[in-house]
């Protein structure tokens, strides 16, 4: 199917899909007039991509695990990869912890301004 299909049927934007062949993601097929052909088994790809995208995962990253992909069935991914991803959980974790304390900050600078300010 071409790309506006493609698009449609997977819910990724042309634009991303071009991008993700840019990135080597996927490899659409060619048609004679050089068109791209996306077959099921790409779009299956792209969902797959969508999702660890989604699931917060860097590119590399997925770049890195889709070798290892096979749609519908658990992931054979080595250690190392399980260990990056883990690094990479635990630095998001350290963030959001970060922001929370941000929160804090401003709520009780909040609650000062409110007991301090005159009211109507």
């Amino acid at each position: 199917m071409k790309i506006g299909e493609a698009s449609r049927v997977s819910g990724v934007s042309a634009r991303s899909l071009r991008y993700y062949e840019d990135e080597g993601l996927i490899v659409p097929g060619r048609r004679g007039n050089g068109y791209r052909d996306y077959c099921r088994s790409t779009l299956d790809r792209v969902r797959v991509i969508r999702s660890l995208l989604e699931s917060g995962l860097p590119l590399r990253l997925v770049r890195d695990v889709l070798p290892h992909l096979v749609v519908g069935q658990p992931a054979a991914v080595c250690a190392e990869f399980v260990r990056e991803v883990e690094r990479y959980r635990d630095g998001l974790a350290a963030r959001i912890a970060g922001l929370e304390d941000q929160r804090a900050a401003l709520d009780a600078y909040l609650r000062e301004v409110r007991r301090a300010a005159p009211q109507p």
